[in-house]
């Protein structure tokens, strides 16, 4: 192949339009079939190292281009640098691919040398896959974690397919996305039959569908509220109250069936709790009022999970951490359980190595001085006459296998989130891999944004309804029931390593049986 480097390139940046909003699967296939043919005919490990990275720099620019939008929405550093960091991550990232494919590389070679075979074969193609599965999942967790996107993302449009992951996880399923576009590659070198064998496979799942959703014409309502609110003007001393309106507006009043109200992250730019030491921080409103004024909308079996900031102080009374919440909240304006993100945005909601970065220049990029602190990880909210809810803010829905208490599995998923920093790319991206939470817990997922895309999702993936990216209205429905616990909720990540594995043991078959 002519010019390997720069087709490297090519095809990755290629490979990332099989991920939303362009859902070109097949791209993605076709793409990720010439990183393998690539790697397979690389004459030397720098050279195969080389060709992955660059890879995975054009799969990562393109697709991760939705962070520069962030740097639009404030003021301490200026936009042009989102630029710089959407190519400077795609530096770091690009080492995962390029570490898959020298391992499948170092394997293809090792046999060689011992067999003489020179032609590639299913055995390279089971041992890329399973390289792949290992990489993504050290993407997802070395320094905090960054699995955006993970390959198997791209099948959530297929969801016969997609399913896969209620068995396998999200990990696994992308290791065998590697082997469909092995298929297409073994199929270039005339290899016909693993190619033919895929494409059945695929079609029939595809037709097979996702199967039948619980009944849910029992259930109590679902309300999910899209303000339509962007990142513009946050800083207005009228922006608190013209976002508590909207958010009123929008909520709907009480009727015969039970409601859960849901609204976006962070959305409550009041505080709500009582008792700060300090009463500066009450100057915009004293949360009373606040949770009056939201209770107005809820009848007397209703309740509400509302998004803001808590404030957390030390034994001294002075401030030491805010957390980015979810509280529930009753008709009476009482507060119920509060949850606290855990899994933060490095650059984000915090700034790492802050008294190095600081005097640089950098900050965090949502406003404020107080950098937000962890909560304690996944664990299930009581909602009364609902089940209790797994909540997990925004970024924390993509990290496969941490969404839920495994000692508490709750009724529901819910996800509140503000994609309105993300632009055009970042929110259907964001969504997709929502989607595969739901099927692979076997829960459904309610999804609130500010500005889209909210959405009510069924334990099997399936978009029941959404209000698409810049509109503002609300959806109301009947919550939809969980399925039984699928294998992944019961085995977790376990599952990508046992799919490795078992790769690794067919491939080193194939290789016997063929000599």
């Amino acid at each position: 192949m002519r010019r390997p480097l720069l087709t490297a390139l090519i095809a990755g940046a290629l490979s990332a339009t099989g991920f939303a909003p362009l859902q070109w699967w097949l791209v993605t296939l076709l793409a990720v079939a010439a990183l393998l043919w690539l790697a397979h005919d690389a004459p030397s490990l720098k050279s195969v190292l080389a060709r992955g990275w660059l890879f995975g720099l054009g799969h990562f620019t393109l697709g991760n281009n939705w962070i520069q939008h962030a740097f639009d929405y404030q003021d301490k550093m200026p936009p042009a640098l989102g630029y710089f960091a959407v190519v400077a991550l795609a530096l770091y990232l690009a080492i995962y691919p390029a570490l898959a494919m020298g391992l499948a590389w170092r394997f293809s070679r090792a046999v060689r040398s011992r067999t003489g075979r020179r032609g590639p074969d299913l055995a390279f193609v089971l041992i890329a896959a399973a390289a792949w599965i290992v990489s993504e999942w050290l993407r997802a967790t070395l320094f905090t974690g960054y699995p955006w996107n993970p390959l198997g993302v791209i099948w959530v449009p297929v969801l016969g397919v997609a399913q896969l992951a209620a068995w396998i996880g999200t990990y696994a399923l992308s290791g065998l996305t590697i082997v469909a576009a092995g298929t297409i590659f073994l199929a270039a070198q005339r290899h016909y039959l693993p190619a033919f064998a895929n494409a059945v496979i695929i079609a029939g799942l595809a037709l097979i569908g996702p199967g039948r959703a619980p009944d849910d014409s029992r259930q109590p309502h679902v309300r999910i509220v899209q303000p339509n609110i962007g990142q513009e003007g946050v800083d207005a001393p009228e922006y608190p109250a013209r976002v508590l309106a909207k958010l009123v507006q929008w909520s709907g009043q009480p009727g015969a069936v039970p409601r859960l109200v849901v609204w976006p992250e962070g959305m409550v730019n009041y505080y709500i709790e009582d008792g700060y030491p300090d009463r500066r921080f009450y100057d915009r409103g004293d949360p009373r009022w606040v949770r009056a004024r939201i209770a107005t909308v809820l009848g007397p079996k209703d309740h509400a999970l509302i998004g803001g900031t808590a404030l957390f102080f030390g034994r001294n009374g002075r401030l030491s951490g805010a957390g980015n919440s979810v509280w529930q909240l009753d008709s009476a304006g009482m507060l119920g359980g509060r949850y606290d993100k855990a899994h933060l945005v490095p650059y984000g909601e915090y700034l790492p190595m802050r008294p190095l970065l600081e005097p640089l220049g950098l900050a965090r990029l949502v406003m404020g001085d107080i950098d937000f602190a962890s909560g304690p990880g996944p664990r299930a909210l009581p909602v009364p006459g609902f089940g209790d809810a797994g909540i997990q803010i925004c970024y924390e829905i993509i990290f496969s296998g941490q969404v839920v208490d495994p000692r508490h599995r709750p009724a529901f998923l819910f996800n509140p989130s503000n994609d309105a920093w993300f632009g055009p790319w970042g929110p259907p991206q964001h969504l997709a891999q929502a989607r595969l939470r739901a099927i692979e817990e076997g829960l459904p997922l309610l999804r609130a944004t500010p500005n889209g895309i909210s959405a009510v999702v069924d334990a099997k993936g399936r978009l029941l309804e959404t209000i698409p990216h810049g509109q503002e209205g609300a959806i109301e429905l009947r919550l939809p029931r969980p399925l039984p616990p699928t294998l992944f909720a019961r085995l977790g990540n376990w599952l990508a390593l046992i799919v490795a594995g078992l790769l690794c043991l067919f491939a080193i078959a194939f290789r016997r049986a063929a000599r």
